[in-house]
């Protein structure tokens, strides 16, 4: 299938600036779309943006909209999230995942998943 690796994780400010990477390889794009999640400890599984391969309509959560911005390039077959004005909230493992923009949006599944990057923000 499809074999995702994240990186760019790591610990920053709150008010900070972040960008994490996600590379895919194999059958890369027989998933339509690429995503992003996050868990933090205690919590479920949270969407946070979507992007499609073909067309690179995007979709976020409402909390992270007008900080978050989600792209891809496929010649590089790599999902990037560039992360702005980081908040403590906003720490989490990061996972990308690649499936159908429905299914990633509405039903936070996916065909393929990474094994995440920690992002930590300090307050």
């Amino acid at each position: 299938q499809v074999q995702l690796v994240e990186s760019g994780g790591g610990l920053v400010q709150a008010g900070g600036s972040l960008r994490l990477s996600c590379a895919a390889s194999g059958r890369t794009f027989s998933s339509s779309s690429m995503g992003w999640f996050r868990q933090a400890p205690g919590k479920e599984r949270e969407f946070v943006a979507a992007v499609s391969w073909s067309s690179g309509s995007t979709r976020y959560a409402d909390s992270v909209k007008g900080r978050f911005a989600i792209s891809r390039d496929n010649v590089k077959t790599t999902v990037y999230l560039q992360m702005n004005s980081l908040k403590p909230e906003d720490t989490a493992v990061y996972y990308c995942a690649a499936g159908s923009m429905v299914a990633l949006v509405t039903l936070r599944a996916g065909d393929s998943w990474g094994q995440g990057t920690q992002v930590t923000v300090s307050s």
